[in-house]
């Protein structure tokens, strides 16, 4: 069934945060009932190994939609292979001040500057525990960070903190140094930052691994914002550590897809359509550096099955979504995923 045509002009004459919290409470409470069916899609099974992992279909949620974990089996309902959720830092913490979310509907973006808003690492925890997703053979990513009130030099000690918090639980860890909107956050992607962080975090894994009988694959999620020295840097010290798979791109800092449009002024990360382009550009340079082996999992810019193959073309073995499913509702998910699994056969 799908009601989203309906809801959108109800959804989008609020608030954008009033909005989305309004849908992920909704989600929470019909999740796993016979509700469900309001926004239950059919599921496109086309298997992919990779990261020594079985996706069961291309098609992803990308993370901060659900930062707390609540909705993980209401998002799966909607066809999703993979469900990434968090972004979780050890400590709650309010994120930035309101309003820090807004709409740019003619160019079908969002901007956002929540800033790692969350309950912590306990509470988050709690709620992937009650989830049912991985149960159906779905493939879950937590996906961690920061407090924003530890100094940046301190930042590895958070990623270790939430690494061994949220390892049990999942099918592989996304390590987010690219939010725009946490002070300081992307100088851990400068070469020197990033090598000391990958390798603690490679040699905390070791030991988790060991600890707990299996080894949970570490994915780096990166910013679209970056050269092609910085975005070879980066590849290089990817292999370097043996990561097991990189995420393009998380929003962009540039404006010019949006210039003169009503709240384009605002900080925080833009994303959405004008996201789609620099996102496949830094695929394009990763796959080039990283060669033909190497896990991509493209996001920026999905809108339409179309969107989605050029980031396959661009290099990306499966794609996220997340402004898109705002924009177009739940039927996107089997869209891109039909589109996808047609490509591959």
């Amino acid at each position: 069934m799908n009601l989203y045509p309906l809801a959108r002009p109800f959804l989008f004459g609020m608030d954008p945060e009033a909005a989305h919290d309004l849908t992920l409470n909704a989600l929470a409470k019909t999740q796993n009932t016979v509700l469900d069916a309001l926004y239950r899609q059919p599921f496109v099974r086309d298997p992919l190994s990779l990261a020594g992992l079985q996706f069961p279909n291309r098609v992803g949620l990308a993370a901060g939609l659900d930062k707390n974990a609540r909705c993980i089996d209401g998002l799966g309902a909607m066809g999703f292979g993979f469900v990434e959720v968090g972004t979780v830092t050890p400590k709650a913490q309010p994120g930035n001040d309101k309003p820090r979310m807004f709409r740019l509907p003619e160019a079908q973006a969002l901007i956002n500057r929540l800033g790692f808003n969350n309950e912590g690492l306990e509470a988050f925890v709690a709620h992937v525990q009650q989830a049912q997703f991985r149960k159906l053979g779905r493939l879950l990513g937590l996906n961690i960070g920061k407090n924003a009130l530890t100094p940046i030099e301190n930042a590895t000690d958070d990623y270790l903190t939430a690494l061994a918090g949220v390892y049990p639980h999942a099918d592989y860890v996304t390590v987010n140094i690219s939010s725009p909107n946490t002070k300081n956050l992307r100088a851990l992607q400068s070469d020197e930052a990033l090598d000391g962080l990958l390798g603690a975090l490679v040699e905390r894994r070791a030991q988790l691994s060991e600890q707990h009988g299996r080894n949970v694959p570490l994915f780096l999620k990166i910013a679209p914002d970056l050269d092609e020295t910085q975005v070879g840097v980066i590849a290089a010290t990817l292999l370097k550590h043996g990561m097991d798979g990189v995420i393009a791109t998380n929003t962009t800092l540039a404006r010019e897809a949006v210039q003169g449009m009503p709240h384009a002024h605002e900080t925080g990360g833009l994303s959405g359509t004008p996201a789609a382009e620099p996102s496949n550009r830094v695929i394009r340079q990763l796959r080039a550096a990283l060669g033909s082996a190497f896990p991509i999992i493209g996001v920026g810019g999905i809108l339409s099955a179309q969107d989605a193959l050029a980031k396959i073309k661009a290099g990306a073995n499966v794609v996220q979504i997340y402004t898109g499913l705002i924009y177009k509702g739940p039927t996107l998910v089997t869209e891109v995923a039909n589109a996808l699994q047609k490509m591959h056969r």
